[in-house]
């Protein structure tokens, strides 16, 4: 099974045809707002949805619609903003007599979002004016923020790609466990690929490399916990993930924290790491050689308690027996191309220094 890459990522689309809508004398237009999935934003989503611009959004964290029964085209600025958590996004819109549109708004998120690690109330706020700044609608709706580590898969693992927002190669954690690793290498170094060397040379250093890496995260301790359990709704749906730092600071990983952490390592070095969901388990691979169609899979549950070779041979024994329908792969590299990159970390992205205290007056307190 391939999960759905590309921007189309979501229901909500820019490309839907035009609703309409009857139209009345003295009718006024109405304006109704809704929040990421079933008024739940996770922050994963609202971190990708951030990233795009207005016209390319195929989703929104926030979506207003408007529908306009009025004889008169509306010409209106629409804002959008989570009190004390967001920036505030503003569109410039104009909306023709008996039109309804859907506006997607993602604004930027404040660094306490990307900190905050459970379901936590929030005001969203919709304000319309006109061009002279009248105010034409005024809103607020509660919204329910999801924890960081929080994913939604949804149904038949439909979100899927969006797992390579857990995969942090910059994070020092993360090149605090390369600078370990490289001690156990030919050289003491740690190329990636090579373009110089043939595919089997790349193959037996991809080997090498994986191996070095299995042994550094080996020695630090870490083992095998399950944390998966998360709250709100959709729970069967969604699951805890810890980033890589966090399992790296507890010693502690499941299956897909393992393979976060193990896909952020080659990622790291220039590699293409690809992260495998078959039911009820995860595994890591990384393309053997630069060119090459062929992977190398881990098993890293037992990082903490099995040789490199069985973890090895255990994933590659297993992924043979399970039919191919079975299993879904989500290349980290092809899940960048669509624009899912790393969830920001705060105090280590500049996108989250703290703001100016003009800045920071801005905005209200939260729920």
């Amino acid at each position: 099974m391939a999960p759905q890459f590309s921007s189309r990522l979501l229901a909500d689309t820019n490309t839907q045809p035009p609703l309409r809508v009857q139209v009345a004398q003295g009718i006024q237009p109405t304006y109704s707002i809704d929040a990421g999935i079933d008024g739940e934003i996770f922050p994963a989503m609202a971190n990708f949805a951030s990233l795009q611009r207005p016209n390319d959004r195929d989703f929104g964290t926030l979506t207003v619609t408007v529908s306009n029964s009025s004889p008169a085209v509306l010409n209106a600025r629409v804002s959008v903003s989570v009190y004390g958590w967001s920036d505030t996004e503003i569109q410039n819109v104009s909306i023709g007599s008996g039109e309804i549109r859907k506006l997607l708004f993602a604004p930027v998120f404040l660094p306490r979002f990307y900190a905050n690690r459970e379901i936590i109330a929030a005001t969203a706020q919709i304000k319309v004016t006109d061009s002279s700044n009248r105010l034409l609608h005024s809103e607020t709706v509660p919204v329910r923020l999801r924890s960081v580590d929080d994913i939604y898969w949804g149904k038949d693992f439909k979100y899927a790609p969006f797992i390579a927002s857990w995969v942090t190669p910059h994070d020092p954690a993360v090149e605090s466990v390369l600078t370990r690793a490289k001690e156990f290498m030919p050289g003491r170094r740690l190329p990636g690929y090579e373009d110089w060397k043939t595919a089997d040379q790349q193959r037996t250093t991809t080997n090498e490399e994986a191996r070095a890496i299995y042994r550094a995260l080996r020695e630090t301790g870490i083992s095998y916990v399950k944390s998966s359990l998360t709250f709100g709704r959709n729970a069967g749906i969604s699951e805890r993930v810890r980033m890589p730092a966090d399992s790296l600071q507890r010693l502690s990983a499941n299956c897909i924290d393992g393979v976060v952490m193990y896909a952020s390592l080659f990622e790291n070095l220039g590699m293409d790491p690809v992260v495998v969901l078959v039911p009820g388990h995860a595994y890591v691979g990384v393309r053997d050689a630069a060119e090459s169609d062929s992977y190398l899979y881990i098993e890293t549950a037992i990082t903490g308690r099995a040789s490199f070779d069985a973890a090895v041979k255990a994933a590659s024994t297993r992924l043979a027996k399970i039919p191919e329908k079975d299993i879904i792969r989500i290349p980290i590299s092809i899940a960048r191309l669509s624009g899912i990159y790393p969830m920001p970390v705060p105090g280590q992205d500049i996108r989250h220094f703290p703001a100016d205290e003009s800045s920071a007056d801005a905005f209200p307190s939260g729920r």
